[in-house]
């Protein structure tokens, strides 16, 4: 680990240049692309009230939400108890959604441990 510090070191410090170097520019260019999203005047004041907004918003958006999630539930459940009406289709796209699932899972697992597959850093 220690031998991985000088070069670590390097990398970091090219890193910095480039940044210095180019992150005016880039910063420049972000800030013109997306001018129809900035709020004049931008002041705190300004941000602090989008900011409610969109808590606001997504909070009055939590009943439609949850009564989605009801029709899925209940869609879920009529499936189960009409299992001899239940298509080949059907069944294969739920056995790929829960493989997608637990594959997420899985990747989720290994990079919260750092990209190692023992658990340990070496």
């Amino acid at each position: 680990m220690a031998s991985k510090l000088p070069q670590l070191q390097t990398k970091l410090a090219q890193a910095s240049q480039y940044a210095a170097k180019h992150g005016g520019a880039w910063y420049k260019q972000l800030v013109e692309r997306n001018k129809q999203y900035i709020q004049e005047p931008p002041t705190i004041e300004k941000c602090q009230t989008l900011a409610n907004e969109l808590f606001y918003t997504r909070l009055a958006s939590i009943p439609g939400r949850y009564e989605s999630f009801l029709k899925e539930l209940d869609y879920v459940k009529h499936l189960f108890r009409n299992r001899q009406e239940l298509k080949v289709e059907n069944a294969g796209i739920g056995a790929l959604f829960a493989l997608e699932c637990l594959a997420w899972f899985y990747g989720g697992e290994i990079v919260g441990r750092g990209f190692t597959f023992t658990g340990y850093h070496v």
